[in-house]
């Protein structure tokens, strides 16, 4: 059996079950292909980050990255169990407070804001502006001034830290998009431009070293990098920063193959070095922020698909044709992601052989599992893929026109529809028509 598979995730008929709910029936109550969340995980990876905050008696923000997967539904669930939420753009703010989640308990992020955006994080009191480059801090300068109003922020420096992942997600090296340089002097000289404007609070810093790490290294000697230039900055300019936030990237259990730390020990080794480091250096232990995204919902989603046709060629894995594929999960195709796959009525069932699960977009390079083990199928089957609850849905696109999947939530035995399967008219709702 699948060893992302437990043995109460099948049901008494021999199903996969998802919070107690049989796959095959939300598979035909909702049609395929579908994305499905077991909010129990959801809830059970925030509380497992808290409490390990709570044991090592430090304040603390475990802040969900709601790229990883945004709806009003997910920040209802974070809201619920006191979390914090970042967000990377308007939409995701919009979704946020429409969903009716705390601003103050926002953080928002990216490389790039623009004006309307952080008007709207301002009028909106969002929690904390990161600022990213002097370009930002220029516009948000502006804006505050413009409206007469005030906002903490945070510094996104790069720790010169490369994470051992996929080169298209280490985001804390030095030759990085993000982030102000800390060796060029670049993170200096925007504190220095923060200090001097009274409209903004200095709340402290951040960083982001990568993501699917496996490794606790990496975060170590993030944490030492942080605590190193606060202690620069009190030296420097008197400043002492209240927050250090080490960003998010714990890596998750996709397939047999990985062999991922708990996230939980991952905040511990954190933790453990940034008390170490403040001792040493004579500082005031700041809150520490983290930034889980896939490791607080990756693990809680389900893919479902209906298997259709097959192609079989002699000497070559054969390939097995699914109702989805890179419209709804473009990860595998962008950066050779690996997934597992069970059948679902039947996932403890032995493995009779090796198939490329193909997705149904014109693309030769929308093959979501290469040499796929699976017992036989046959057209009609339903197919799920685990761990598939981050950065799927999020990157859905409507390529060759195709409508993105319904959304389900599943808790204690209960199924709701969270998002609506598109429909054709969906598709050609902001289309117009060409007239000369």
């Amino acid at each position: 059996m699948n060893g992302l598979i437990k043995a109460s995730d099948v049901n008494q008929a021999g199903h996969l079950q998802i919070a107690g709910v049989d796959a095959l029936e939300l598979a035909a109550k909702y049609q395929t292909p579908l994305q499905v969340f077991d909010v129990g995980k959801i809830r059970q990876a925030i509380r497992a980050f808290k409490r390990v905050f709570e044991e090592e008696g430090v304040d603390y923000e475990v802040s969900y990255a709601s790229k990883a997967f945004s709806c009003l539904a997910i920040y209802q669930v974070i809201n619920e169990e006191g979390g914090h939420t970042d967000v990377v753009s308007g939409g995701e703010l919009w979704t946020a407070m429409k969903a009716g989640f705390p601003m103050d308990k926002v953080s928002f992020h990216g490389n790039n804001k623009s004006r309307a955006e952080l008007e709207m994080a301002v009028d909106q009191g969002v929690g904390v502006i990161i600022l990213d480059n002097f370009h930002e801090i220029d516009l948000l300068s502006q804006i505050l001034e413009e409206k007469d109003a005030s906002s903490k922020v945070m510094l996104r420096v790069t720790p010169g830290i490369s994470a051992h992942t996929n080169e298209y997600i280490q985001t804390g090296q030095v030759d990085s998009k993000f982030g102000f340089d800390m060796e060029s002097g670049q993170a200096d000289r925007a504190l220095e431009l923060v200090l001097a404007n009274p409209r903004m609070k200095m709340a402290g810093i951040h960083a982001h070293i990568g993501s699917q790490i496996f490794d606790v290294r990496g975060f170590v000697g993030c944490a030492d990098k942080l605590c190193q230039l606060a202690s620069a900055w009190k030296e420097k300019y008197g400043y002492e920063t209240d927050i250090l936030n080490v960003g998010g990237g714990f890596g998750i259990h996709y397939t047999d193959q990985d062999q991922p730390l708990p996230a939980e020990e991952f905040v511990r080794a954190i933790v453990k070095e940034v008390k170490s480091k403040c001792q040493e250096n004579n500082l005031k232990l700041p809150a520490i922020w983290i930034e889980p995204g896939r490791s607080i919902v990756g693990p809680a989603g389900f893919s479902l698909y209906t298997v259709g046709s097959r192609k079989d060629l002699p000497g070559y894995p054969s390939y097995v044709a699914l109702d989805g594929g890179m419209g709804d999960n473009i990860r595998p195709a962008l950066y050779q992601a690996e997934y597992s796959a069970i059948v679902a009525d039947r996932p403890q069932a032995e493995d009779e052989e090796r198939v490329n699960l193909a997705g149904k977009y014109c693309e030769s390079g929308d093959i979501l599992i290469k040499s796929c083990p699976l017992p036989k199928t046959e057209p009609g089957d339903v197919v799920a893929l685990l761990s598939t609850g981050a950065y799927g849905y999020s990157m859905a696109s409507n390529y060759n026109r195709n409508p993105r999947p319904a959304v389900v939530f599943a808790e204690d035995g209960v199924d709701q529809l969270v998002i609506k399967r598109e429909s054709y008219d969906d598709l050609i709702a902001n289309d117009l028509k060409y007239q000369k």
